[in-house]
């Protein structure tokens, strides 16, 4: 029989399970019927993360790990859209967290509050670079959004844009926002005479 740290820790990779089925709400406000759930959009922010990280001489498995982390909170309080916070007091991410790895394994614990700890207040490269990477992720999702058709994602590129710190992310996203979504696999695929 396994033994309650094991449980407790079994028991957050349980919950942790929850963002795969957790959508994004933000982008009903939109209109986007089915948007992408909380995991999607943390695993594309992970990939963001240690891209600008290489990009910036971060360190890229640091800020993924960070951006990995960064909205696991969102199984307790769900994903609450800036309007919704207006009018909402969550508690904090750090708090969240705290109670989300209470009954896990002393390190995992530690380990875990430690990573939201530094994501919440830290400012180091790979801190900085994460939180670009959150933002960026959001603002091709909206571009991504807005080539199928849905027409009210300019805020959500207006205000991720302006989010963005580092020269890197900045650059991206001027891309990401002059190219269509697609492009990338014209390397591939023959050119049509």
């Amino acid at each position: 029989m396994a033994d309650d740290q094991s449980r407790g820790t079994a028991g957050f990779l349980f919950e942790m399970g929850m963002l795969k089925r957790a959508k994004r709400s933000g982008w009903w406000i939109v209109g986007v019927k089915d948007p992408e759930t909380v995991a999607e959009h943390s695993f594309r922010t992970a990939i963001i993360a240690s891209v600008l990280a290489m990009m910036e001489g971060a360190d890229p498995a640091k800020a993924a790990l960070l951006a990995v982390f960064h909205d696991t909170q969102e199984t307790r309080v769900s994903d609450i859209p800036r309007i919704g916070r207006r009018y909402l007091k969550a508690a904090s991410n750090e708090e969240v967290t705290a109670d989300q790895v209470s009954a896990a394994h002393p390190a995992v614990t530690a380990g875990v509050q430690r990573i939201v700890e530094e994501y919440e207040n830290g400012d180091s490269p790979e801190v900085i670079v994460a939180h670009d990477a959150d933002k960026l992720e959001c603002l091709v999702q909206a571009v991504e959004y807005r080539e199928q058709g849905y027409a009210n994602v300019q805020n959500w590129i207006d205000t991720s844009l302006a989010c963005l710190k580092t020269p890197s992310a900045k650059a991206l996203a001027e891309a990401a926002l002059t190219m269509p979504s697609l492009e990338w696999q014209q390397t591939y695929l023959p050119r049509s005479t």
